[in-house]
């Protein structure tokens, strides 16, 4: 006798209020006792799938079944009393409550104000902690963490709802390689317990590694099912990206030749920069470094590192306590995102929708953020050119091809990677000379991370520097001319790709220096 699914959709159909159609007739079935992937690029389907599965969202048409059973999913709370627990990739957390707090929010027991129950709770928690090795500071402020500790956050607070099916959507994107096999042998404890998961990632290495089975979804419809043991990198590949090969993408953007300026002037110096976090301690402790015409500088190590804080304060918005910084020859002391934005630096912050983009803009408002100084947008009265503004976003939509209705939907209606190609596309086509690009391609399919990765690779050979930090070694290798490895706040060592081994980087990364 065939299982009945634990969950099932028929013909699912979900068309966003601006015409957008994100889901166009998805039917799956997920089975008790299983992880099941779920691939496709950025845009296909996948978030606004698991988010009507979730009560997030409510769909336009179709069918959902639980054990059986059809379900209209009313809202969050009523997924999870059937047992439907999802952990987004962008974050849900309330950052002046605690990491406690945050974790027992939402469970029907206790108030949060009665100290026995809070005891049992954090007993609890701190076992689940031990279980999965997602370590955490339960009394720290949601506020305060790094990004990567927020994602184990959110990780923590679904598990412990106790919930059936747990969805997953890009889990190990915060994560250390240490953590990820800690999660991976967790979530392989869940399914021996009969829990079900479902992992959505771009790693298709981890899919191959952990999954049973994997859905593959391409421009909102289920291209192909299969068993995770007929599948292989080639042809997850292919099915999510389609006819187009990621070579022939790489081979759409035109490379042109790096114009020699004939100057071997750095364009940014750094010199014995120091500052703090928002704990107020000292993050970043006396780094220095020159950046040069038509190089990429990359920066590798283990998030958490003072990557961030270096970062914020190179572009104005953290105030070092000691230092300089030195953009085309100009020592910054005013420190403001708005200077540096003037003094003719690119900003692709690692956190596109809180200092990247405004979700509530639409396209084309979006497009003009950060484009003040560029006269040819300006007319009498500092007034805002807008017909010229609309021309430009319509180049960038087509340039980068970004999947929007028009170039007056809401940033917040486009996918993680239409919001990411906007973002990129706005900062490179700006007339800058530096361009500072932080996790530019983290949480992108991989069509969208090798265009992304190939934009970078274009404006090094037109010559102009970019300063790049990812917790991806991969792509820091893959890019990068030059490398330093950051660890405690400090640069270890800064030299040519060529003249590192794999094994010391591995090294340094974990503070090990030979």
């Amino acid at each position: 006798m065939m299982q009945t699914p634990l969950i099932r959709t028929e013909n699912l159909i979900k068309i966003y209020q601006d015409g957008t159609v994100a889901l166009r007739g998805v039917s799956i079935s997920i089975r008790k006792g299983e992880i099941v992937g779920l691939l496709g690029e950025n845009g296909a389907g996948k978030t606004t799938l698991v988010k009507i599965l979730a009560g997030i969202l409510k769909p336009t048409d179709g069918k959902i079944y639980v054990d059986g059973n059809e379900v209209r999913i009313r809202n969050s709370k009523h997924a999870l009393d059937l047992g439907i627990g999802l952990v987004q990739q962008h974050f849900s957390l309330i950052d002046n409550m605690t990491v406690l707090e945050n974790i027992i929010l939402g469970k029907e027991e206790s108030p949060l104000f009665s100290t026995l129950k809070l005891k049992r709770h954090r007993e609890r928690i701190q076992e689940l902690i031990e279980k999965t090795g997602l370590q955490v500071p339960l009394d720290v402020e949601v506020g305060l963490l790094p990004v990567g500790l927020k994602q184990r956050v959110e990780i923590l607070k679904v598990l412990y709802k106790g919930v059936d099916v747990l969805i997953l959507d890009e889990p190990t994107t915060f994560l250390t390689p240490h953590e990820v096999n800690e999660l991976f042998t967790f979530l392989r404890k869940l399914i021996s317990d009969g829990k079900t998961v479902v992992f959505i990632s771009h790693k298709i290495k981890e899919v191959l590694s952990i999954t049973d089975r994997i859905i593959v979804m391409r421009n909102g419809k289920i291209v192909k099912e299969l068993p995770t043991k007929d599948a292989t990198p080639e042809v997850l590949a292919s099915l999510m990206i389609g006819e187009k090969s990621v070579q022939q993408i790489n081979q759409d953007i035109e490379i042109k030749e790096a114009q020699s300026t004939g100057s071997k002037e750095p364009v940014m110096v750094v010199r014995n920069l120091r500052v703090r976090n928002d704990l107020g301690v000292e993050s970043v402790r006396g780094v220095s470094f020159e950046l040069f015409p038509g190089e990429i500088f990359g920066v590798a190590g283990v998030e958490g590192n003072g990557q961030d804080e270096l970062v914020e304060a190179i572009v104005g918005m953290r105030p070092p306590i000691d230092g300089e910084i030195i953009i085309n020859g100009e020592k910054i002391y005013k420190h403001n995102p708005l200077l540096a934005y003037s003094k003719g630096v690119s900003y692709i912050p690692g956190d596109r929708d809180r200092f990247g983009i405004i979700l509530q803009f639409n396209v084309k408002e979006n497009t003009f953020l950060s484009r003040q100084w560029e006269r040819e947008f300006l007319g009498k009265l500092n007034s805002i050119k807008w017909s010229l503004v609309s021309e430009l976003a319509k180049k960038i939509v087509e340039r980068f091809k970004i999947v929007a209705p028009s170039i007056n939907t809401l940033a917040k209606s486009l996918s993680g990677g239409n919001r990411q190609r906007l973002l990129v596309g706005r900062e490179l086509t700006k007339k800058s000379k530096i361009i500072i690009a932080v996790h530019p391609t983290r949480g992108l399919d991989i069509a969208s991370t090798e265009y992304i990765q190939s934009l970078l690779l274009q404006a090094k050979k037109e010559g102009r520097s970019v300063f790049l930090v990812s917790a991806d070694l991969d792509e820091v290798l893959k890019l990068s001319d030059r490398i330093a490895v950051m660890y405690e706040g400090k640069f270890l060592a800064v030299k040519p790709k060529a003249e590192y081994t794999l094994e010391e980087i591995g090294l340094l990364m974990g503070g090990i220096k030979k």
